[in-house]
């Protein structure tokens, strides 16, 4: 695989044009990872032409493939694309801290104890209401693209039984995720394969995408041995787990971390920070950032944060190297495919449970749920928008409850 070589003064201008690029995106990409696909293909491969319309195909393909933040690893390969190791650090950077810093500062101004009364109780109940919406929606289209057969969908609907008959335990997620996978390994449910010609991925070698790949299952069985010695350790198993188990990236990370904060973080700061972080731009996982505050402060912001995306970005970089060959395994793929409509399952429990129980109070709120549900999926409004008007009704609401 050819590499890039350290940065020099010939690639310092690849890299300050990689750093402005992401930044910008990291300020202006509203609503979700889909959408930031959109934005990432518009700005870096039609206006910029990164690389070829095929090659981002094939990055797309992978970040599905692989679990963790979908768009984070998109921008993270991108970024590799561009300007080696440097490039993808510098395109995470910028494209994360701009929502993570702000959901940092949200969360130590009001993160630990919302207010329940008054207009600055509507808001949080505005915030959580807008949860409800944007999680149904969420629910809605992975459904038509993850589960869109009646096999799939059986899958879904498999997963979503598991999670509900059994203990609230994140292991029972990882079960239903495999259970997935097995299901559809053994009834061949993954869609044809679309052949495309295109030039191998730039790289790691396959060595070194041996020792990234290595490298995630070392963390990912040696954090739980060691969350013992402290809650630092603790926390980054909690985080470090849920990106590394999640399909699907964005919403569906919403169940994992629900459970493994229980004990830690209050229903109401959970959901209040969710609705706080769709108003964001940038991706969901910033989530991160506000949970780790609530739990630990500024050092728990950050061990959260880079827990919870290093494994998706160990596996990118380990997966490249291999992806021309995985990607045309017909097993792994009509596994993934399986495992993929399980989440589907999984994020529509978690739509009940915690956030249609926790957020819904009465009629009024289920009103202004099914209205901010509208301007989603019927009048296509920005997520951001539908914030605005979620905290503003809450707001509104507040006054006649």
């Amino acid at each position: 695989m050819r590499q890039y070589p350290r940065m020099t003064e010939a690639n310092r201008p690849a890299l300050l044009e990689i750093a402005s690029a992401f930044l910008r995106l990291g300020l202006t990409s509203f609503g979700g990872p889909i959408a930031h696909l959109g934005y990432f293909r518009s700005e870096l491969i039609q206006r910029r032409r990164w690389i070829s319309d095929d090659s981002y195909a094939e990055i797309l393909a992978l970040s599905q493939f692989l679990p963790g933040p979908a768009s984070s690893q998109v921008a993270f390969a991108l970024g590799w694309q561009r300007g080696g190791f440097a490039g993808a650090l510098l395109a995470t950077l910028a494209f994360t801290l701009p929502s993570a810093l702000t959901m940092i500062l949200l969360a130590a101004l009001a993160g630990s104890t919302p207010p329940e009364t008054g207009l600055a109780g509507g808001l949080v109940a505005g915030l959580k209401i807008t949860a409800v919406a944007i999680v149904a929606h969420a629910v809605l289209g992975m459904a038509r693209s993850l589960a869109p057969t009646g096999a799939r969908a059986g899958i879904a609907l498999a997963a979503l039984a598991m999670i509900a008959l059994l203990p609230a335990e994140a292991i029972v997620q990882v079960a239903a995720i495999l259970l997935g996978a097995g299901l559809g390994f053994v009834f061949r449910v993954a869609p044809p394969l679309r052949e495309m010609a295109t030039p191998p991925l730039r790289a790691l070698s396959r060595k070194g995408g041996a020792y990234c790949l290595a490298t995630f299952t070392v963390l990912l069985i040696g954090l739980p041995l060691l969350a013992t010695i402290g809650w630092p350790v603790e926390l980054a198993d909690i985080f470090y787990r849920a990106g590394a188990l999640v399909f699907g990236g964005g919403h569906v990370v919403l169940p994992l971390l629900q459970n493994g904060t229980q004990g830690l973080v209050s229903d109401a700061s959970f959901l209040a920070g969710y609705g706080a972080a769709q108003a964001m731009p940038g991706p969901l996982f910033t989530f991160a950032g506000w949970l780790g505050q609530v739990t630990g402060g500024l050092p728990g912001a950050v061990i959260a944060l880079v827990a919870i995306f290093l494994p998706g970005f160990l596996l990118m970089a380990g997966a490249m190297p291999f992806w021309a060959a995985l990607s045309r395994i017909s097993n792994a793929r009509h596994a993934m495919a399986g495992a993929n409509a399980a989440v589907v399952g999984i994020l529509g429990h978690a739509l009940y449970e915690p956030v249609f129980t926790s957020g819904i109070r009465g009629d009024a709120d289920l009103a202004l749920a099914v209205a901010l549900f509208l301007m989603l999926g019927l009048w296509g409004r920005p997520a951001w928008q539908v914030v605005i008007a979620g905290a503003l009704g809450g707001m509104a609401l507040s006054g006649l409850v």
